[in-house]
C-alpha cells in the first residue's frame, strides 16, 4: 500500500501508456466475471501494476484466488476485514490508482454507483478515487434497455464523468440477443490505454489509407501485392488513442478496424481515390500506408478466363492507376494543410529513393523502410523505419508496428503544429522518439472528463428511453 495522499503522476508515453500505471480492476456479481481474468491478464502483460477488488456476489462466479494468481498480489474483498483494514485500505487503493476499471459493471452495481452508495468494497473504492473511472456493462438485454438502467448510465457519464465502453450485442447467457455482453477484454484495454493516453492530437482530423488494392483481371483473378494493412491500421489505432477523429480507407485486409475508427473498405486504386476525396476536404494530416498498385488490366473480363481457352501463353495489357499521392500533392499546392505523409517501400537506396518521393509527390514526410530487411517487410508485426522530411532523416528503432505509428504520429504532430506556428505537444517530436513521456490526460482532476471511447462505448438507447419509456426488447432464443 502507498502512504499519504495521491502523488503526482509520472508522463506517459502514448505507445505504452499502461506500463507502469496502477490501475485496479472492480469485479460485480455478474456472469461475465470470468471475463476480468482474462482483462487482468491483459493489463498485467501491458505492464500495469494491477488490484482486483470484488463484491461478495462477484466472489460467487469467481474466487478470488484467481486474481491473486495472476496479479501477485492480495484481492480487495471486505471492507470489515481487520488485515485489509487495518490502514484503510479501500482508500489506499483509491488514492494510488492512476485507472478504476469496474467489469462487468451489472445493473445492480451501476445503480448502486449512480446512488452514491459506498457499502462494499467495489462502490466505496470508486467513490473514493479520483482516477478516472472505466465502465464495461454486463447484462440481460431488458435489463440494459430498462429506462433506469440508462439513466443511471447517464448520471454517471454526465454528472460523476466516468466513461463507458461497449456494451457489445449477441447471444447473451440468458439466451437473449442484443446488447449486453461485456466488452471484448482487448477492448476494455484500449479503451484504458486512451484514457492513460496523452490526447495531443484532440480535434485533429486523421486520413489513414490501408491495406493493398486489388485490380481486377476477371470474376475470380486480380493484380495485387504482399501489403496485410498492419501497419496502417496501427496507425489509425494509435491516431484514436491520442485523440484524433480517424477515418480509416481500408484495402482488402483480414484485420478488423480499430475500434472508435471510422472505417470505409475499399477494392481497387479508383475506388480508394473516390473515397480520397470525400475524406480529405477538411484533413489535418493524410497517412498514405496503402500499398496502391501502379497498373490495372484494360480490359476487365465479364466472366472467369479458361486456361484452356487462353493456352500456353497469355498477354494482359495493363493501363496505369492514377497516383493518389501525387495528386494529393498537387491539389495542396502551396499550402500547408493538410499534413501529407507518404510511404517508401524499398529494396535499395531507402534514404535516397524517399528524398526523391518526399519532392515529386510534395509529401511532408516520408516514412521509408526496406522490405527485404527481415521484420521490416509485408505480413509482420514487426517495422523498421526511418522519417524522412526536408530537414533530417530520423531512424525509428526496429519494434511492434503499434509503437512504430507513435513515432510516426510523432513527426507528424510536429509537423501539424509548425504550420499553425506553434511549439509541438510535449508527447511529438524528437522528444518522444528518444522516448520521452507525455502527461497523463487529466491526472490533476478530481473528475475525469467526459470521452466518447469508441462508438461501442456510445450509451446505446437512451433516446429510445426518453421517448418510449423502454428501450427497444432484444430476441430470446427459440421465440418468433
Amino acid at each position: 500500500m502507498v502512504d499519504g495522499p495521491r502523488p503526482p503522476r509520472a508522463s506517459r508515453d502514448p505507445a505504452k501508456p499502461l506500463a507502469g500505471a496502477r490501475i485496479v480492476v472492480g469485479v460485480c456479481g455478474g456472469i461475465a466475471a470470468y471475463k476480468a481474468a482474462e482483462l487482468v491478464r491483459l493489463l498485467d502483460k501491458a505492464g500495469a501494476h494491477v488490484d482486483v477488488a470484488m463484491t461478495e456476489r462477484a466472489q460467487r462466479f469467481i474466487g478470488p484466488m484467481t486474481f491473486q494468481a495472476l496479479t501477485r498480489r492480495p484481492v480487495f474483498t471486505d471492507l470489515f476485514n481487520l488485515t485489509e483494514e487495518a490502514t484503510i485500505g479501500h482508500i489506499q487503493l483509491a488514492d494510488a490508482a492512476d485507472l478504476v476499471v469496474i467489469a462487468p459493471a451489472t445493473a445492480n452495481g451501476l445503480a448502486r454507483l449512480a446512488a452514491g452508495e459506498a457499502g462494499d468494497a467495489v462502490s466505496a473504492l470508486v467513490l473514493a478515487t479520483r482516477a478516472p473511472v472505466l465502465l464495461a456493462p454486463s447484462m440481460n438485454v431488458n435489463m440494459w434497455n430498462h429506462p433506469l438502467t440508462q439513466a443511471n448510465v447517464r448520471r454517471l457519464v454526465d454528472v460523476a464523468g466516468y466513461h463507458v465502453v461497449g456494451p457489445g450485442e449477441g447471444f447473451l447467457a440468458c439466451r437473449w440477443t442484443g446488447p449486453g455482453r461485456l466488452a471484448e477484454p482487448a477492448d476494455i484495454v484500449e479503451a484504458a490505454a486512451l484514457l492513460l493516453s496523452p490526447q495531443d492530437l484532440a480535434g485533429v482530423r486523421v486520413v489513414v489509407t490501408a491495406g493493398p488494392t486489388y485490380e481486377a483481371i476477371d470474376p475470380a483473378r486480380f493484380i495485387g501485392n504482399r501489403s496485410s494493412g498492419k501497419m496502417g491500421v496501427a496507425i489509425a489505432a494509435a491516431a484514436r488513442r491520442r485523440g484524433a477523429s480517424v477515418r480509416l480507407l481500408l484495402g482488402p485486409s483480414a484485420l478488423p478496424p480499430p475500434v472508435g475508427v471510422t472505417t470505409t473498405s475499399v477494392e481497387n486504386a479508383v475506388q480508394l481515390g473516390w473515397a480520397l476525396a470525400d475524406a480529405t476536404k477538411d484533413a489535418d494530416v493524410v497517412v498514405m500506408t496503402a500499398a496502391v498498385a501502379d497498373y490495372r488490366p484494360a480490359n476487365v473480363a465479364k466472366e472467369k478466363l479458361k486456361r484452356s481457352e487462353l493456352g500456353g501463353r497469355m498477354e494482359l495489357e495493363l493501363v496505369a492507376n492514377p497516383d493518389l499521392l501525387a495528386e494529393l500533392g498537387a491539389r495542396r499546392g502551396r499550402g500547408r494543410r493538410p499534413v501529407l505523409v507518404g510511404f517508401a517501400a524499398e529494396t535499395g537506396d531507402v534514404i535516397e529513393n524517399a528524398r526523391k518521393k518526399l519532392e515529386t509527390k510534395r509529401c511532408d514526410l516520408v516514412v521509408a523502410n526496406d522490405v527485404a530487411e527481415p521484420g521490416a517487410g509485408f505480413a509482420v508485426d514487426t517495422n523498421h523505419v526511418t522519417l524522412v522530411d526536408r530537414e533530417q532523416a530520423i531512424e525509428v528503432p526496429a519494434g511492434p508496428k503499434s509503437e512504430v505509428a507513435h513515432r510516426i504520429l510523432d513527426r507528424a504532430a510536429a509537423l501539424l503544429a509548425a504550420t499553425a506556428g506553434v511549439a509541438p505537444p510535449a508527447a511529438a517530436g524528437a522528444k518522444a522518439a528518444a522516448g520521452a513521456k507525455a502527461a497523463v490526460a487529466g491526472a490533476k482532476a478530481a473528475v475525469a472528463p467526459k470521452a466518447a471511447l469508441a462508438p461501442k462505448a456510445a450509451v446505446k438507447g437512451d433516446e429510445r428511453a426518453r421517448e418510449k419509456g423502454r428501450g427497444a426488447p432484444g430476441k430470446r432464443a427459440g421465440r418468433a
